[in-house]
């Protein structure tokens, strides 16, 4: 059987750093009331010469450079992001093309909001499976601080820019073990850009915290485990509260939840990546461990994966 298994990972923050200091000059906001409520302490803007693409290279390069594989080698592209470089060509096809790779494979965009880089692996661990793919780059890349409405004080001060990348390699032993993907268009007023980012807070907290405890049971029953048989979980880092509150519905503590969302806020399909690669080069995620991945975001969409590392 052929799996899909995550040999590299990489990051990449802008450099420019927003604390909630900063916030406080611009916002009727204070660096106590943002943390009470969301677990952030800063987040990142790109510059304003910077594209997704930028940053998506970034990380890319260091996902390629843990895999210890060449550019050329990647024979497909798939980037999760809400903030594309234009509306054509994908944000993919100009990453391609940055990274030098000319041998016409795939490269495409997937557009989940904040679950995007959960889908954009389902969909690469499904091309991989299928034989159409043997080494696959995905990334989660965005500019969402351009989307910000900086009237509404509640909203815009969660929000950062970020990438973060992973390399597949179809492989013999288990990887990604299974995916599930969920959609509930009915809610997609709660959370949308039109074109600035609009959202309400209680409701979207409320179904965040039951689908995504709901998907991770649904992922666990299907594969016959439990809770304890995670090693760590790696949230989408919207909120602290959404990460503290799904965690213990699951019967997990914080000990065993990869949480970033301080350090660079949330950062849509970016995030898990983000954080995903912070614990691998710190030494939490070590081989032979269970990592399960979730998220949710405007669509609703929302989604888990379940990977031996």
């Amino acid at each position: 059987m052929t799996y899909s298994k995550i040999i590299g990972t990489g990051s990449y923050l802008p450099v420019k750093t927003v604390t909630n200091f900063d916030l406080e000059k611009i916002v009727d906001t204070s660096h106590d009331w943002i943390v009470s409520r969301s677990g952030i302490q800063e987040r990142h803007f790109a510059a304003d010469d910077q594209k997704s693409s930028d940053l998506a290279y970034e990380a890319s390069i260091k996902a390629i450079e843990a895999a210890g594989i060449n550019a050329s080698d990647i024979d497909l592209i798939v980037v999760a992001t809400t903030s594309p470089d234009m509306a054509f060509p994908s944000t993919a096809c100009i990453l391609q093309h940055k990274l030098g790779i000319t041998n016409g494979s795939p490269a495409f965009d997937m557009q989940a909001v904040c679950g995007g880089f959960i889908y954009a692996l389902n969909t690469a661990d499904l091309y991989i499976r299928g034989g159409q793919a043997k080494t696959a780059l995905v990334v989660g890349a965005e500019v969402i601080s351009r989307m910000l409405d900086w009237n509404d004080r509640t909203t815009c001060v969660l929000f950062g820019d970020g990438a973060g990348a992973v390399v597949l390699k179809a492989s013999n032993e288990p990887g990604i073990i299974a995916s599930k993907l969920h959609s509930d268009g009915s809610h997609h007023q709660l959370l949308k850009a039109d074109p600035k980012i609009s959202m309400e807070g209680q409701a979207v907290f409320k179904f965040a915290v039951n689908s995504l405890s709901g998907v991770v049971e649904e992922l666990l029953e299907q594969e016959n485990m439990t809770g304890s048989d995670i090693d760590w979980m790696v949230p989408h880092q919207a909120n602290i509260r959404i990460i503290e509150a799904t965690a213990k519905k699951l019967g997990m503590t914080l000990d065993n939840v990869v949480v970033t969302v301080a350090n660079h806020g949330n950062t849509s399909a970016a995030s898990i990546p983000l954080a995903l690669d912070t614990a691998v080069r710190d030494g939490r995620i070590k081989p032979g461990q269970t990592v399960i991945m979730e998220a949710i975001g405007g669509g609703f969409t929302w989604g888990a994966s379940l990977i031996k590392w």
